[in-house]
Order: structure tokens, then C-alpha cells, then sequence
């Protein structure tokens, strides 16, 4: 009988063994995520929080901010080794050579650019000021024009860059009307996956900054969750699904967690921004098993007669990419992104 016991103990051991090394998580992310596993909306963003703020700082704040320079290098250069400017597509700029210094117009050198500006969180603050995470290498001259305003979408009447690449205006996004910087198209969604992880992230310290900086408020609103103004919140969910993670930011993600140890989730899985603010905030994030399209798939055929439309009333027989418009036999209508 001893011996069975044996025999039982050891099988169980060798599948726990096994699940441990079969339940691993995107992009060699490994069990990373897995406190975060079952949960959803308030609650995920709560758990990712605890798993992604811990990090390697690099040292105290002056040694860590020099060294972006040459993170750059690693997490921002392109297959031809020059910088990945985000801002400026005036002319490709060459590391070192256009680092910092003066300028007088767009193309003239690159900086370090915090894209959640650091004036919301009280300037320089350890560990914000040298996240990886949110800060890039952009032209000197157009970042100097964006200054702290807030991302939004204008038709870009007080300033444009070179190629109508990025602009500044007044803001035509429904819910605000002042002064907003509007990146090019094939960096919002870019953006707005930088912009999800700073508010998970830095969850507790939201309401600080809130309460403390009056130009943080167009874009946060004052508590943990959901952490961003519910304009913000909704034209970052648009720019998410209307531009889906790239290889850029998959690589670069992987390139930042090995410099500072720890990760953007929104990159990771694609479409988790739902799991906590959208249409799935009801559903349980499986970080080893994850499918965002697969769960609203499958609501889709279970509630059948659910009919599913583009938003200018086109009949379509499944999900496309960005926003759908579902209606039940019941006439209850709801709006899914994808």
C-alpha cells in the first residue's frame, strides 16, 4: 500500500512538473503574468499592476536618465541602425551623432522624450522619469511642440510636421476641446498600449498626480480605475484596435524587460485593454491560454441571433478589425472592438 502511495505521489508531482512547464505565457514571458490569471476589469489591472512595477530602476535617477542613450540603441533602432523616431519622419537620424544638443527646426537632433510627460507625475521622480516603457527617442524640435499637451486628434491648425506626420490643434475627439498632439496613424496604437500600461502600472499614484497637476486631468481621472477620462480612455481604445501591436513593439518590449525586468502587458497580449476596460472586463484573463477574439467569437455564435454590422450599417457575416456593431433579435445593441 506504501508503495502505491509512492506511485500516486510521484504521478502527481510529474504533472504538476508538467503543467508548470506547458503554462507559459506569450513572447518567452514564461509564468510572468500568472498572479494575474482568473482575474478581470478592476481587479486585472490591480493584479498586472503588482506584477509589472517591479523593476531594475539602473541606479539612482541621474545614472539611469543618461543611460537611455544607449538603451536606445537596443530598444529603438531600426534594420538600418538608425533611430525609430516616432514623432518625425523628416530624415532618418544617426545615434550619437544627433544626440541632444540644439536645435532650430524639425531634423536636427533627437531627444528623450517622455510621452506621458513628466510634469503629470511631478517631473523628476524615480522610478517614472526613466521607464523605458513610456519614453522615446523623438526630434527635438516637434517634441518641443508637443510639449505636455495630451494626446488627442486635431486637424492640426497650430503646427504640423514635416509630411503632416504628426500635429497640433485643437481637439476634435468628442468629450474635450483643448490643445492636443495627435501622432501619426501608425503609431497610435503604439501610444495608446503605452498609455494603458503607465495607468496599470502606476495605479496607486494616479490620484497624486491627478490632484497635484492640473495638466494631467484632460487625460486621467483621479482614481485607480478606470484611471484615464473617459474621452481619453475611449479614443485610446479606438487607436488600440485601429492599430494592432507590431513587431516593432513586441521586439522593443522584449529589449526593455531585459534592460529593466519587467513588462508592457497590453503588448504581450494583444486586446487585454477589453479584458479591463471593454467588452470583455467580464471575462477571466488566461495568461497562458489567451485569446481576446476567440471569447467574443464564440459569444457571438452562442447568442445567435446576434447580427453583426460595420458602424455605417453594413451587414457582416464576422468580427473585422475595429469597431463592430452587434444586435440581438431583442433589439439590444452593443459595440465590440476587435
Amino acid at each position: 500500500m506504501k508503495h502505491d502511495l509512492r506511485i500516486i505521489s510521484l504521478t502527481t508531482l510529474l504533472m504538476l512538473a508538467a503543467g508548470s512547464i506547458w503554462a507559459q505565457g506569450p513572447n518567452g514571458s514564461g509564468t510572468y503574468y500568472q498572479a494575474a490569471d482568473g482575474k478581470s476589469g478592476a481587479a486585472l489591472k490591480t493584479a498586472l499592476s503588482g506584477v509589472i512595477y517591479s523593476r531594475n530602476e539602473g541606479g539612482d535617477l541621474n545614472t539611469a536618465y543618461k543611460a537611455l542613450w544607449t538603451h536606445f540603441k537596443t530598444t529603438d533602432k531600426r534594420a538600418d541602425g538608425t533611430v525609430w523616431d516616432m514623432y518625425s519622419n523628416k530624415r532618418a537620424m544617426t545615434f550619437g551623432t544627433d544626440q541632444a544638443g540644439n536645435y532650430k527646426a524639425e531634423g536636427d537632433v533627437y531627444n528623450r522624450e517622455h510621452s506621458f510627460p513628466n510634469s503629470w507625475f511631478g517631473g523628476k521622480v524615480m522610478p517614472m522619469y526613466t521607464d523605458l516603457h513610456h519614453l522615446y527617442p523623438t526630434d527635438g524640435f516637434v517634441n518641443n511642440k508637443r510639449s505636455n499637451y495630451p494626446f488627442g486628434e486635431t486637424n492640426g491648425e497650430s503646427y504640423k510636421s514635416a509630411n503632416n506626420f504628426s500635429k497640433l490643434g485643437k481637439c476634435t475627439f468628442e468629450g474635450y476641446t483643448g490643445t492636443v498632439f495627435e501622432p501619426n496613424d501608425e503609431y497610435k496604437g503604439d501610444f495608446a498600449r503605452t498609455y494603458f500600461y503607465m495607468v496599470t502600472c502606476y495605479e496607486e499614484k494616479l490620484s497624486d498626480w491627478y490632484n497635484n497637476n492640473a495638466e494631467s486631468r484632460p487625460t486621467l481621472d483621479g482614481t485607480a480605475y478606470p484611471g484615464l477620462s473617459s474621452w481619453q480612455l475611449e479614443m485610446l481604445m479606438k487607436w488600440a484596435a485601429n492599430d494592432p501591436v507590431s513587431e516593432k513593439e513586441t521586439a522593443r518590449n522584449n529589449a526593455v524587460y531585459t534592460i529593466q525586468q519587467n513588462r508592457n502587458p497590453f503588448i504581450d497580449y494583444p486586446g487585454l485593454e477589453r479584458f479591463i476596460w471593454g467588452d470583455l472586463k467580464d471575462a477571466s484573463f488566461s495568461y497562458d491560454n489567451y485569446s481576446a477574439t476567440s471569447i467574443v467569437e464564440k459569444r457571438i455564435k452562442a447568442n445567435r441571433p446576434e447580427t453583426v454590422y460595420t458602424t455605417d450599417g453594413k451587414q457582416l457575416n464576422r468580427l473585422q478589425k475595429g469597431i463592430n456593431i452587434l444586435r440581438s433579435k431583442d433589439g439590444k445593441v452593443r459595440k465590440v472592438m476587435r
